[in-house]
């Protein structure tokens, strides 16, 4: 069992920058790849980035390629999401979850955290 609880969003205006965090507990955190999600109202949960169990491997979906980076520190059990130049269409509840092995759907989600976006 994995627990996940995010932390850092918020409020702010287009062209800021936020830097999510998602703290685990539980089983090793090293041995989980780590994503982030997001779903905004009446839209689907889509995949925003994701990051190998080492860190070694990532991948962002394309409407955040260049503005996200997504991190992990497995010292800290912490992966991150450093968000920048915001804009309105990234306004949605950011969710982190985690999975164990190849293949699989992820298994373990946090609670989520509110980002708006303003114009």
């Amino acid at each position: 069992q994995v627990q996940l609880v995010e932390s850092g969003g918020g409020l702010v205006q287009a062209g800021a920058s936020l830097r999510l965090s998602c703290a685990a507990s539980g089983r090793a955190f090293s041995y989980f790849a780590m994503g982030w999600f997001r779903q905004a109202p009446a839209k689907e949960r889509e995949l925003v980035a994701r990051i190998s169990e080492s860190g070694g491997s990532r991948y962002y979906a394309d409407s955040v390629k260049g503005r996200f980076t997504i991190s992990r520190d497995n010292a800290k059990n912490t992966v991150y999401l450093q968000m920048n130049s915001l804009k309105p269409e990234d306004t949605a509840v950011y969710y982190c979850a985690a999975v164990f092995g190849v293949g699989r759907e992820f298994q373990y989600w946090g609670q989520g955290t509110q980002v708006t976006v303003s114009s």
